[in-house]
């Protein structure tokens, strides 16, 4: 893993799915990207707008590898959860994002203050 490789937040592919955020500004040539499995499960919950919205989700989501969540990232997770307050699921997505040594890509301004993390911070408007 090295600075190539890029793990996405599930705020930043709802935000894609509805044209807050270019896809243009998120993709970049000769980059990897991933998903943890809590942005996998948190995405295709969710209630989209329309048929259309979702197909893309589908499509979008086709192109990453999904990160299942391992005992060195529940270990990392526990280890965040007792040191600040952050939701689980969060905890889980800036842990496989460590543990992984990927940037994260996210809207959540929170996880931008948490020592360790490499993160790339879209604020939308």
């Amino acid at each position: 893993m090295n600075g190539n490789s890029i793990l996405i937040d599930s705020n930043i592919i709802i935000y894609l799915s509805k044209n807050k955020i270019s896809i243009d500004d998120v993709f970049e040539k000769d980059k990897k990207y991933y998903i943890s499995l809590v942005s996998y499960m948190e995405i295709l919950s969710y209630n989209f707008i329309s048929k259309d919205e979702e197909k893309f989700i589908n499509k979008l989501l086709s192109f990453f590898e999904i990160i299942d969540i391992s005992k060195d990232i529940a270990n990392k997770v526990i280890s965040l959860k007792k040191s600040r307050k952050i939701k689980l699921p969060d905890a889980i997505i800036v842990a496989t994002s460590m543990i992984f040594n990927h940037t994260l890509f996210t809207n959540d301004k929170q996880l931008t203050t948490i020592d360790g993390l490499k993160v790339k911070y879209f604020e939308i408007e």
